[in-house]
């Protein structure tokens, strides 16, 4: 069993009781980039420190399990693309220390944005983790625990996808809506687009 949160833009003392509430022991922060300009209470040295005096241990994995990878291999026309990045030894290596890590803890996997969808912490990690088998829950920014089942519904119903089709299987459905949220929130380097290059 491992959770999701995003910091979203809560003051610190709310982060903690959100984990507290869901008696977390310890977060996995995916960030790629640990500062955040609006809310610097949440750059990686004072978030570590605010935590570690809640109780809460704290762990960096966004070298391993950040969205905003240095492997070229994983940039197609400058866009990231997770099917490649979850192949890479730094994201496999990552998975792997959170589910030893889940032995002994009660992880929540941490990343910036409030809404589950917005996310690789949901689309990328927490399904790659369903798929060895991990129960992964989302808390929201209220409290409210959501399944990743039914983040993943919300998203069929959010492309179409979420009814029985003649031709195409629930995996092939769900392949399709993966990919097409993907396409929005997955980050874009643009000195690797296609074009960037044409012009240089």
């Amino acid at each position: 069993m491992m959770l999701t949160i995003g910091h979203s833009n809560h003051e610190f003392p709310a982060l903690v009781w959100l984990l507290q509430q869901s008696e977390v022991t310890a977060v996995a922060d995916v960030r790629s980039v640990p500062v955040s300009r609006f809310t610097p209470h949440f750059n990686r040295v004072p978030l570590e420190h605010g935590l570690r005096d809640a109780g809460i241990k704290y762990v960096f994995l966004g070298k391993e399990l950040g969205a905003r990878t240095d492997d070229t291999t994983c940039y197609i026309d400058g866009q990231v693309q997770y099917g490649r990045l979850a192949q890479t030894p730094a994201f496999i290596s990552g998975i792997d220390r959170l589910k030893k890590g889940a032995r002994t803890e009660r992880i929540a996997i941490m990343c910036a944005e409030g809404e589950p969808l917005d996310c690789h912490r949901t689309v990328l990690v927490a399904q790659v983790l369903t798929e060895h088998g991990v129960t992964i829950s989302h808390i929201h920014g209220n409290g409210r625990i959501e399944s990743h089942a039914a983040v993943i519904e919300r998203l069929m119903v959010k492309f179409g996808l979420a009814e029985d089709e003649l031709f195409r299987t629930p995996a092939e459905r769900l392949k399709e809506a993966l990919s097409r949220q993907e396409s929005r929130i997955a980050y874009i380097k643009d000195e690797f687009r296609a074009d960037k290059a044409t012009e240089a």
